[in-house]
């Protein structure tokens, strides 16, 4: 497990303007830093990667350069994970996308469940696939994208990246997540208050990119 936080970086200033109520009203900058923040996780990432030698010609010369030996597949949880998922986009420009939308469905009292919407992807057979979600909070989701993943072929390894997480939403993957992974976080908070939410966190990363949903 990678947490930036655990030390000094300027993502630690990106994660404060989200966090800060007198920021992150401002929806362009805070998706902005969501977007940062995939850009320098991206980064990251990368230095897990195989890489081989290529030659190229500059305009003196010829000489090499190391280039990733393969180009990963970026998964998108919508919708709050869309500005993060475009940073990822930024540094591994020639990736394959795929997209899968989840959301909390609380219509029974007392209980939390996550349904799927949404998917599309290409194959993920052998690949490695980054798995961005920007609040990893009960866990639930995660596993429910990891699984519809699954149902379409074995990947090499998932990368599953969040901004912020709970220490509950950490244990819950690990106790059910069926596939190799590494997690990528930006910070680990306290804990999970009685809605589930992520506390300290940030509020709801959806609404504060988009705006409030029905």
């Amino acid at each position: 497990m990678f947490v930036l936080s655990d030390t000094s970086s300027i993502a630690n200033h990106f994660l404060r303007e989200m966090r800060d109520i007198r920021i992150q009203s401002d929806r362009m900058r805070f998706r902005r830093n969501l977007e940062r923040m995939g850009e320098i996780m991206a980064y990251e990432i990368s230095k897990s990667f195989e890489y081989v030698s290529e030659e190229i010609e500059t305009p003196l010369t010829s000489t090499s350069a190391l280039v990733p030996a393969e180009q990963p597949v970026i998964i998108s949880v919508m919708r709050a994970s869309l500005p993060f998922y475009n940073g990822f986009l930024n540094y591994f420009d020639q990736a394959d996308s795929g997209f899968i939308g989840a959301f909390r469905d609380e219509s029974q009292p007392g209980e939390i469940t996550v349904q799927l919407g949404y998917h599309a992807s290409p194959t993920v057979e052998g690949k490695i696939i980054i798995l961005a979600d920007p609040m990893l909070a009960t866990g639930k989701s995660l596993i429910e994208a990891i699984q519809t993943i699954l149902l379409h072929g074995t990947p090499k390894h998932i990368h599953i990246a969040a901004v912020i997480a709970a220490p509950e939403g950490i244990q819950y993957l690990k106790e059910n997540s069926r596939c190799s992974y590494s997690l990528w976080l930006g910070a680990i908070d306290e804990k999970l208050n009685h809605q589930s939410y992520i506390v300290p966190g940030l509020g709801d990363a959806g609404d504060l990119a988009f705006g409030p949903k029905l």
